[in-house]
């Protein structure tokens, strides 16, 4: 028994001391808040600062509860028990959101008469006393909607100490109203468990009030003795458990503590308020940035142009297109494709007031086909060779082969026969027909199969359009006189028409028969 006496005085000890410990102030951080704005962009969106703003209280702690129970108290034991009243009050500190501790004291009286048996009727009063440690969970506070909650319930479990006397009606004896005859069981100390559940309504940041119900179950050779009688030693009695002390209290409670300084208990207070309240604001800070006030297609955040008409075309940075650069956008412009010239100037809607224009002469005329001859030849058609006929040049195109391959395409079928026309229309023209490769393989059989090309582009000209085989001088050149400067560039895999300048045809290669190249 000492030694659980002695447990029990320590847990009391140290429950006091973690009170005490949480009413201690934690020192303030040095966070900086920072300042929003309405100019948004992107990048706030990963603001560092921002979200440490957020989080930031200039309250440190939460306040300390203090309640008054006035009590209705009864036992519950081997005779039926009346009711009588007491007073209890506790001390309730939240740890978190959903647990915290209550330091708990209870005084008042029972009393009970059982008259079933006659001149044996049995009847006692009762005094107790206890101080109870509680270990209390918030059972309403899981909800993710509100900020702070109305209503707090709750259950609790405990052990404690208490003192308790008891007077009592011996069998056959009759009772004494003045008590001076009655037998007592004098106050010593015990143990007891505790259990217990309640209900408070928040009626203000300092102020709550409940209803509250606690069961204090004794331990020891005086558990049964609440009453006055033990069924151990009477089994007429009939009872087979220990007395149990219950006390239903009306709960008046006041936070301690300055609410400028510390924060409500935290059972009043909705533990996903700062998470929820953090997702709506990055989710209203994502609306703000993908924002398009004026439908133009293009954010506010980088929308130069904030307030555009309804369905005008703007570019990426969300201003109004002006295609000619006259100063008039095109949803206005008459003109929008036609810059003014030098010297000219538009009117409102974009149309030239000053036109500056010149004749053009036969001469300019001339002069204008000349350049654009010119230029022609000098950038030629990409993909063509140039061939001289008794009419003028001509551009031939190329023939492109796939890698190491010499057989002609279905799809250059129409382009050769475009060849074999400027042939039949030059009966006297000879030309000279050309094969390539790339860079993939040796030099050897690049040669060769260089050779194939220039030869399979002849014979398809001889026996698909009927061109006479001596206006064709077959050549070769392997991998040289590349187009571009790669391995396995397709261009370079290629036949070319070119015009005759009285050079030969290339004898075949050895080789010429089999396969290779590339």
């Amino acid at each position: 028994m000492k030694v659980l006496q002695l447990s029990l005085l320590s847990l009391l000890v140290a429950f006091t001391n973690i009170l005490a410990a949480q009413g201690t102030p934690v020192p303030a951080t040095d966070d900086t808040e920072t300042v929003e704005t309405t100019d948004m962009t992107i990048s706030d969106l990963t603001d560092d600062a921002m979200d440490k703003d957020m989080m930031t209280s200039d309250k440190t702690g939460s306040m300390l509860e203090f309640g008054i129970r006035p009590s209705y108290m009864w036992v519950g034991g081997d005779v039926s028990s009346t009711s009588d009243f007491g007073i209890g009050a506790h001390f309730r500190k939240s740890l978190d959101h959903l647990f915290s501790l209550r330091l708990d004291g209870l005084y008042g009286g029972s009393s009970g008469l059982d008259e079933r048996n006659g001149p044996n009727s049995r009847q006692f009063e009762s005094t107790w006393i206890s101080g109870t440690g509680y270990a209390v969970v918030s059972l309403n506070n899981f909800k993710y909607t509100g900020d702070t909650r109305k209503m707090n319930l709750y259950a609790m479990v405990g052990a404690g100490a208490n003192f308790f006397d008891v007077e009592y009606q011996e069998p056959g004896q009759v009772w004494d109203d003045n008590g001076t005859r009655n037998p007592t069981i004098d106050r010593k100390f015990a143990t007891h468990a505790a259990g217990g559940a309640g209900i408070l309504f928040r009626v203000s940041p300092k102020f709550n009030i409940g209803l509250d119900y606690q069961a204090l179950i004794p331990f020891g050779r005086r558990a049964d003795l609440l009453d006055g009688y033990d069924e151990r030693t009477d089994p007429s009695l009939g009872g087979n458990f220990r007395d149990v002390q219950s006390a239903a209290s009306l709960s008046i409670n006041f936070n301690l503590g300055s609410s400028a300084k510390k924060n409500e208990p935290l059972y009043w207070k909705n533990p996903f308020s700062g998470v929820r309240d953090e997702i709506n604001r990055i989710g209203g800070k994502v609306d703000d940035a993908t924002k398009d006030s004026d439908g133009d297609g293009v954010v506010d955040a980088i929308d130069q142009e904030a307030n555009t008409p309804a369905g005008v075309p703007v570019d990426t940075k969300g201003r109004v297109l002006d295609s000619d650069k006259d100063g008039v956008p095109d949803y206005k412009d008459l003109e929008p494709f036609f810059p003014p010239r030098a010297g000219e100037s538009v009117d409102g809607n974009g149309v030239v007031i000053n036109r500056n224009d010149k004749p053009i002469t036969e001469d300019r005329v001339q002069e204008m086909i000349d350049a654009s001859i010119a230029q022609l030849k000098a950038g030629q058609q990409a993909g063509t060779t140039t061939v001289r006929t008794e009419r003028g040049e001509v551009y031939l195109p190329m023939i492109y082969f796939p890698l190491n391959q010499s057989t002609v395409k279905y799809s250059d079928y129409g382009t050769l026969s475009g060849v074999a026309r400027v042939l039949q229309g030059n009966p006297g023209m000879r030309i000279v027909v050309r094969g390539y490769t790339d860079r993939v393989g040796s030099a050897a059989n690049n040669q060769v199969l260089s050779y194939r090309r220039a030869k399979a582009v002849i014979d398809h000209l001889v026996n698909q359009h009927g061109i006479n085989r001596s206006n064709l001088i077959l050549q070769y050149r392997g991998e040289e006189n590349a187009l571009v400067p790669l391995d396995k560039s397709f261009v370079n895999r290629r036949v070319e028409f070119l015009t005759d300048e009285g050079g030969g045809e290339d004898p075949a290669p050895a080789g010429a028969s089999g396969r290779g190249g590339y």
